[in-house]
Order: C-alpha cells, then structure tokens, then sequence
C-alpha cells in the first residue's frame, strides 16, 4: 500500500508512535510518506520506502495573523496523494490533521480522485484540546469525517464518545507498541550506562514536561526514597515544567542526585540501567513511556488514571496509586527497590507483558487490516 502519515514531529507520544509505525510499515514493503512541518524527531535521514514532505505555509501575509498550517497542510495532503497515488491518508492527533486530510480529501473527490482517511487519536486531542470550546465541533466534525477512527486505549475510547457523542463514528482500540528488539536489556549489557549511578539505584522519568506529569511530584518522590537508598534521578526530555522540578530539586536539596538530560531520541539504552521508572501523571491516555519501561524490564510506580492501568498491571508490572499521592508512590518504590528479588521479578514480568500484549509485530498487522479495510469499504463520510 501507499501510505501518508501525518504527526506532530515533537518530542512526545503520538509523533514518536506514528513515525515507528511509519518504519516498520516500510519495512514490510509499503510505500509510506511522512507530512509535516518538520522532520519527526525519530525518523532517520534515510530509510527504503520512506519520503518525507515538508509543509510549507509560505511567507507572511498582513492579513494573516497566524499562519493558516491547516491549510497548507490540506494542500500539501492534495498534492502528495496525487504525485504518488497514495491509499490512506493516516492522521495521528485529531486537530489539525484530520481537519485537513477531510479538506484534502474533498479537493481530490472534485477532481474525480479519493483517497481513504484514518485517524488515530492520542490523548490531548480528545481530553483537553478538543474539549476546548473553539476546537470542540471542529474536532467531532473531523472524527466523523473519517473513514476508520482508532484510539490507543480503551480509556480513551470511552472518553471520546463521552466527550463527542459522535454519530455514526465507531472507534476502534489499537494500543501503541514497542519493538522488542531495541528494548532489550541483554543487548546493552556491555555498555557504559550512566557513569554517575555507580553503587545507586536509579530511578527514571521520560516525557515532555508538561503539567499533567506532575514533575514536581517525581522530585518529592525521590527525595524521599533518596532518604532511605542510595540513589540518582534520571530526567529525560524536556517542557515547560522543567524549571519547576529544577526547583524543587533544589528546595529539597537533591539536586546533586537529580540529573536533567534533555531530549534524547534513543531512551532504549538508558531505560537498560534504570531500576525503577516513575510516572505519576494526572491522566494518561496510555503511558507510551511506561511500555518503554516495561519492555526493558524496569518495574513503574504511577498513577492508577487514564490508561495506565491498561499497560501497568498493579502488583504485577508496577504498582499504581491515586495521582497526588506522593507518600503511597515513595513507599511503593522503596518497596520494590529493598524487597530481595522484587525488581527483578516485576522487571521480569513487565518485560514478558510488553512482548505478548504489545509487540510491534501485533500492532501493526491490525494497522495493515485497518488500512485494507478502510480502502475496500470507505464509510458514509462526506
């Protein structure tokens, strides 16, 4: 098939999953065609079957006070499916991209041309943006408008049709995935590691340091665990609420502990000489980076909201408490990190967990079926 993928090229979830699907639907022989306004911060500079298409919106006009993206990128949709005959058009995040892909889409069926449109929603697109009441019928709109609608939970599922009430729309689960060959500890047993752990635990947190991470809480946890084991705080990624968790570092007075390493595009390596992975978030819809956990065997203390529940299974893969519960959530990770075989074990099991549930091979078959199903059988969306 040929495919186009449109994502945010940011740091976080929903590009980093999109573009994974992208290489491995290219490693299966299809044809697939990245749009966006930037590279996506995973994808190599080169790779077989895999083009990239930059959105241009062109230069500043006074009557513009913003720049329209939607329909540069309605337009540049248009053009890639009619140069290279592409099949489906897969949006990841609601708004814009399914608002254009729609637009697009109408521009082709003018010209006696159609191409299929999928959309997978993530998160924030149907929680917070799309509830958003100058983005709220827009988003319902797009949703309806597309030929197949997925989502990466079933959490998010519920709260789509919660939120939207959208007729005629049935929204399928499919979860995000790992692949199991570069989340594998054994593979990075010769290297280095992180040279400031030596003889300390380390504990991990990778996200975009938005609110609902509650990084402040991450430090608090820490700080206590610290208190009682020898240990180090990894931080990767970065947001607008990475000097908040720099100050509480530094007002409980671990910032010698606490170490900020910015955006990293290949977590696999560090996840390898992680002990423990915290993540005790206001609301997830899946918890991409927990999975990432799991699969590199490190046991994840969180929060039991959103999605979580789905990937993390509580007393088994991790341990889950209510989001704000920072006493609970240090006790539970000095449970695991001082009970004699307990990492392991849960370690152990999260990485069996990820591979059954999770792997990349499962997941992007249902994408391949999706596809197929949505070119054979368009729905009514007009």
């Amino acid at each position: 098939m040929k495919i186009g993928i449109t994502c945010y090229p940011t740091y976080g979830g929903s590009g980093a999953v999109a573009t994974e699907l992208g290489i491995a639907l290219a490693g299966r022989g299809h044809e697939v065609h990245f749009i966006s306004y930037r590279q996506p911060f995973r994808l190599p500079s080169f790779l077989p079957r895999v083009f990239f298409h930059e959105v241009q919106v062109g230069q500043q006009y006074p009557l513009f006070e913003y720049p329209p993206y939607d329909l540069a990128l309605a337009v540049q949709m248009h053009e890639v499916v009619k140069a290279h005959g592409l099949e489906v058009l897969h949006c990841h995040y609601a708004i814009p991209h399914a608002t254009s892909a729609w637009i697009a889409r109408e521009m082709l069926r003018a010209e006696g041309r159609d191409v299929a449109v999928v959309t997978t929603l993530h998160g924030t697109d149907i929680t917070l943006v799309g509830q958003d009441p100058s983005f709220h019928a827009i988003t319902k709109f797009s949703i309806e408008k597309s030929d197949r609608i997925t989502a990466v939970s079933e959490y998010l599922r519920a709260e789509t049709f919660n939120a939207f009430h959208c007729t005629g729309c049935r929204v399928g689960v499919i979860p995000n995935f790992i692949d199991p060959t570069i989340y594998d500890r054994e593979r990075y047993r010769d290297a280095d590691g992180l040279p400031f752990a030596k003889m300390r635990k380390v504990l991990m947190h990778i996200s975009n340091f938005r609110a609902v991470k509650r990084v402040r809480d991450i430090v608090r946890i820490f700080a206590k665990v610290a208190a009682e084991v020898p240990s180090v705080l990894v931080m990767v990624g970065d947001g607008p609420e990475r000097p908040a968790a720099e100050e509480e570092a530094r007002a409980l007075g671990v910032e010698n502990s606490v170490f900020f390493l910015g955006k990293i595009e290949e977590v696999a390596p560090l996840l390898a000489g992680a002990d423990l992975f915290l993540l005790p978030t206001s609301s997830e819809s899946f918890g991409l980076s927990a999975l990432e956990a799991m699969a590199s065997g490190v046991p994840v203390v969180g929060s039991d909201s959103g999605g979580l529940p789905e990937v993390v299974t509580n007393g088994r893969t991790g341990l889950l408490y209510p989001a704000g519960d920072v006493e609970s959530m240090a006790a539970g990770a000095l449970s695991i990190l001082t009970e004699p075989g307990r990492q392991a074990t849960m370690g152990a099991a999260g990485a069996a967990d990820a591979r059954k549930r999770f792997s990349l091979d499962t997941i992007v078959s249902q994408y391949e079926a999706l596809y197929r199903s949505a070119i054979d059988q368009p729905s009514d969306a007009h």
